[in-house]
């Protein structure tokens, strides 16, 4: 399948071509009217998603039940299977029928995504939890689309530590991402750490957002090395409700990486916070393309945003267009953009106390990172990023007990010392 000729297509064509149910006539609608995206397409211009688009594959489809395990505290997606689930936590398969469609996505693959996966695997959180979210790719040279729906009772605080393993699934596309709704007064803490080397899995990731009366989400994505993959977020803030959303990119190569995004206030005294760190190395390309929208009943907002991009050498690119529209006057809003290299006077102050040029440059770097990794409230998840970080930048961490070491604190301790 090539999926730049069902932009041609007409909704009912789109529906027998894609063997869809009745119950996905929106998304077939609405793919209809945005047509499948080009180089000239706002959202993906800086993302090369043409060659994608023309490329002829082959779509992997799991027909039968995966075999599901039992695990303390993952959740285990494998090629858009659930594999493991661990106790305590309301997994529902094959539930696309429920699924609240947002009809107003910038993102003509949010729809594609919906029209390809068979079934939506539906998470519900009926009380507090922290658990780990893995997504394991296998198949290589293959478009895989699946879709998770994830769901806060009121009242609930949630943390999810989603991690992505595709070692195997070299050449793929991956076609997914989560419609999640977070219940009056619920927080949903997400958490995002994916590496990715030249030549792996090319993951899209279309998500929507949606935050209710006085709910909170805390959206952290690290997003590192050199391979290729973006992330288009849509959010709905209601009365009350707030979002933190920081983003943390390093890329090297000739990675395409970063961020999409929309946040709307629709209801009054919302509140929203995005920050976005890019380090890019070589000819790495770093997109960070984020529009806050207040809507006319969004009075009292206060919305603040603000991208910072290092630029390690003279190929690295970044691509930073924070945007504002505002239909309101009563509000607190701003945002900004700066682009540069390390500071000369930081590099030269260090050099002077005996310290190494490169040695200086990797400090200087990895402070630069940490003010969005130490903004993590969980321990283990400080410590698990900085060694992500650190491992994707030099090859090599000093953080070396973590899981193993079973809440050992003063092996860590010992160990981060060395």
């Amino acid at each position: 399948m090539r999926p730049m000729l069902l932009g041609e297509m007409t909704p009912e064509t789109l529906m027998e071509e894609l063997g869809t149910s009745p119950s996905k006539a929106l998304a077939a609608r609405r793919l209809a009217q945005l047509g499948m995206p080009t180089r000239k397409s706002e959202a993906y211009r800086y993302f090369d998603i043409e060659p994608l688009m023309a490329h002829d594959w082959e779509i992997l489809r799991n027909e039968a039940s995966a075999e599901i395990a039992e695990s303390e505290e993952q959740i285990v997606i494998t090629d858009g299977r659930v594999t493991a689930l661990p106790k305590g936590v309301e997994v529902q398969v094959g539930c696309s029928d429920a699924i609240d469609l947002d009809g107003n996505h910038f993102d003509p693959l949010y729809y594609l995504g919906h029209l390809l996966s068979p079934e939506v695997i539906s998470i519900r959180f009926k009380e507090d939890a922290k658990v780990t979210l893995v997504h394991r790719f296998t198949q290589p040279g293959k478009l895989l689309a699946y879709r998770t729906a994830i769901y806060l009772d009121a009242n609930t605080h949630v943390q999810i530590d989603e991690r992505f393993e595709g070692e195997q699934a070299c050449g793929a596309l991956i076609l997914s991402g989560s419609d999640v709704f977070i219940s009056r007064d619920a927080t949903l803490t997400l958490i995002k750490d994916e590496t990715l080397k030249e030549g792996d899995y090319v993951p899209i990731l279309s998500h929507r957002i949606k935050v209710d009366s006085q709910a909170l989400c805390r959206l952290h994505s690290f997003d590192f090395g050199a391979g290729s993959g973006l992330q288009l977020i849509r959010v709905q803030l209601h009365e009350h409700a707030r979002i933190d959303a920081d983003h943390l990119l390093y890329a090297t190569d000739h990675a395409r990486r970063g961020t999409v995004s929309q946040i709307v206030h629709i209801g009054q005294s919302s509140v929203s916070n995005q920050r976005a760190k890019n380090i890019l190395a070589e000819k790495a390309r770093g997109i960070f393309d984020a529009l806050i929208k207040v809507e006319h009943t969004g009075k009292y907002t206060k919305a603040h945003q603000n991208s910072k991009a290092i630029l390690l050498n003279d190929g690295a690119y970044m691509a930073s267009k924070p945007q504002l529209e505002i239909y309101i006057d009563d509000l607190e809003a701003s945002h900004g953009s700066t682009t540069g290299q390390l500071d000369e006077a930081q590099l030269f102050y260090l050099r002077s106390r005996g310290i190494a040029k490169e040695e200086a440059r990797k400090m200087l770097i990895l402070a630069f990172a940490n003010e969005l990794i130490d903004a993590l409230e969980d321990e283990r998840m400080r410590e698990r990023l900085h060694a992500s970080f650190e491992t994707a930048y030099w090859g090599v961490t000093n953080v070396t007990c973590m899981e193993t070491c079973h809440g050992c604190e003063d092996l860590a301790a010992g160990t981060a010392a060395k």
